[in-house]
């Protein structure tokens, strides 16, 4: 077996490795619960390189996924540039940072999408 065959073969193999990472998560993310739970800004201590916002997860006492969601740290990877909505998240008057997360049946939640509660309207957040 030539070396380019044997490169074209783990190559198909990587590409199969990430698709069916891909597909497991898009897989859960349609079957799975989605709900809003609101987030409180948590300094890591992890290795990652590029940006993302900490964030802990604090659920209403009574909601039923405060069990899966309590205290459960996520991280939400952003773009390298400084996003509009972060330079207000700093301070006392800032206003509520919640994220739209899936609750897998097991492992940690994952979260999909942020937006920031103002006068009772959640208003989503363009994180692009």
């Amino acid at each position: 077996m030539t070396i380019a065959r044997k490169g074209l073969i783990l190559a198909v193999f990587q590409c199969l490795l990430a698709m069916s990472i891909y597909g497991k998560l898009l897989y859960d993310r349609a079957s799975c619960s989605r709900v809003w739970v609101k987030t409180a800004r948590w300094d890591p201590n992890l290795p990652l390189r590029g940006r993302y916002l900490s964030l802990r997860l604090t659920p209403e006492p009574n909601s039923g996924w405060y069990q899966q969601t309590n205290g459960a740290r996520v991280a939400f990877f952003v773009p390298g540039h400084v996003l509009s909505f972060e330079k207000s998240l700093a301070g006392r008057e800032a206003p509520e940072l919640w994220a739209e997360v899936t609750i897998p049946r097991k492992g940690p939640p994952r979260p999909i999408r942020l937006a920031i509660k103002k006068a009772r309207r959640m208003e989503l957040l363009d994180v692009r």
